[in-house]
């Protein structure tokens, strides 16, 4: 695992999560969130947001972190990693995070409610188009630190 792309509905911690493996293995952490909002939480257009990944993923090893649901461009992403962590956590679960966080645009809160139905589907569709790319999908927190664990220890 050299480039490792974390995937999730708002409120999985995948932030959280891409700072603790970044501190364990001394890779870089890439927070997407902030190279694609601008100011006043204005989306990247489309060219624009391709070119910066491209040039984020040029690094020889990372984790990125970042699901941008509609506005995202996945593949630029897939292409350069070898690994991608999918965090497909209750919905309860992240609606509870991410009240707490607050501060979020109301297409964040549709998001995040309809992700499984509408962006996993869609992820995994990329995914499949990626089949050298390593996945690990995980239920629940608990599987993630158990992950990261075995990962640590070995």
């Amino acid at each position: 695992m050299q480039r490792v792309v974390i995937l999730g509905r708002g409120g999985a911690g995948k932030s959280t999560f891409a700072r603790r493996f970044g501190e364990a293995f001394g890779f870089p952490v890439i927070e997407l969130d902030k190279h694609f909002w601008q100011p006043g939480l204005v989306p990247l257009p489309e060219d624009d947001w391709m070119k910066v990944q491209q040039d984020l993923a040029n690094q020889p090893r990372w984790v990125m972190d970042g699901d941008l649901g509609p506005y995202d461009v996945l593949p630029v992403r897939l292409s350069a990693a070898d690994t991608v962590l999918l965090l497909d956590f209750p919905m309860w679960l992240c609606l509870w995070r991410a009240l707490r966080r607050g501060g979020e645009r109301w297409d964040f809160w549709w998001w995040l409610i309809t992700w499984r139905w509408l962006e996993r589907p869609k992820i995994r569709g990329l995914l499949a188009e990626h089949p050298l790319v390593g996945v690990h999908t995980f239920q629940s927190p608990k599987e993630l630190d158990q992950f990261l664990s075995k990962l640590t220890s070995a």
